[in-house]
This record gives structure tokens, sequence and C-alpha cells, in this order.
């Protein structure tokens, strides 16, 4: 399985991409980027210097992942979803220093973010978590979580397979994939078998 690059994306020097990785049309990826095995970037992407993303991971068309941005594997990026990495831009007093101005972005691993989506910098995004299309994110989202809307709130819980969880007595067992949930002190834990 051999990496795709389309003669119309720009990899810089420097850029790490993975076996099996596909990179479509228009996208710019710069210095001292890594990218997993087996993902793939839609048309029109960026990935600054120095984001890191995992494995297995979908960026759909028009994703923009500054400085400061990491995806664990299998992370799922919508349409058109923004990530932003300073808090309080301006142009007349520029905020561009790595080290010192760029809050860091966590996506952990299974997470799902919808077209159309904004997530603030600063922001971890829990295990499995999904992002409805068009939410905006303010805060941390716990493993799991359901967020919808502007701002983004908790509006349920998710199996890892995606399909949304009914929670009757603190425990969940998924319709789509039979995977077993407990809930305790508002967070959502997988059931460990045996």
């Amino acid at each position: 399985m051999s990496t795709k690059i389309h003669e119309t994306a720009c990899v810089d020097p420097g850029a790490n991409i993975g076996e099996g990785t596909s990179i479509w049309h228009f996208c710019h990826i710069m210095k001292d980027t890594h990218i997993g095995e087996n993902s793939s970037l839609g048309q029109n992407c960026f990935v600054a210097a120095g984001v890191r993303i995992g494995s297995n991971c979908k960026i759909q068309n028009n994703v923009s992942l500054y400085t400061g941005v990491t995806l664990e594997d299998d992370v799922f990026c919508g349409p058109s979803m923004v990530f932003t990495n300073v808090k309080t831009p301006r142009c007349a007093y520029p905020r561009n220093n790595p080290q010192t101005d760029y809050r860091p972005t966590l996506v952990k691993r299974g997470a799902s973010i919808g077209a159309n989506a904004t997530i603030l910098s600063g922001i971890t995004i829990g295990e499995h978590a999904l992002i409805g299309a068009g939410a905006v994110v303010t805060k941390d989202v716990p493993p799991y979580t359901l967020i919808l809307g502007v701002p983004g709130i908790q509006q349920g819980y998710v199996c890892e397979c995606g399909e949304i969880l009914h929670i009757p007595n603190n425990t969940a067992t998924c319709s789509s994939c039979s995977k077993s949930y407990h809930l305790i002190n508002d967070q959502l834990k997988p059931t460990k078998l045996g």
C-alpha cells in the first residue's frame, strides 16, 4: 500500500507522511508535520508546521489544522470544520509565536467532529466524543459525549461506534454493536468484561 499525493498538493520538505495515506487536490502540508498511516486528507486541506495527525484519520475537504493541533488515531474531521490556535488574535498585535501564543488542542482517539463545527484553541476532545455539525466547542469535552449547538452543550452520550446511547439506571448497551457502558459521576465508561 503506497502513499498517494495528488500532483496539485504541496508537501514541504521535512513533512513525515505515513504509508497508505492519501493527500488530495490543492492540499498544503508544511514542514515538521507528522501524518500517520492510512489517513486521508480531502481537497484543499492545510496542515501547519508541527501538527500531529495519527493513523487512520479522515480529514474532509477544506479543513485547516494550525500549529498546536494534535489528532490521535481514528479521528474524523468533517468538511469545513475549523480549529483555532490563538485565543485573542489581533492583526496590529501579532500573536504568532508557537511557544508562547498558541494554545494546544488535542482530539483524542476515535472522536468525530461534524461539518462546519468550530473548536476553540486549548480544548481537549475526549475519546469517541461526537461533535455535531455546526457546533462551537468552547470547553473540554469528556469521552463518549455528544455535543450540539452554539455554544456546544452536552446533549447525551455516544457509543464507540457512534450510536446515541439511552442510559436508564446508569447503564447502557448499544443497540448497534452491543458494547456496554456504565455512567459514574457523569462520566461514561465502557464496561470491562471478565
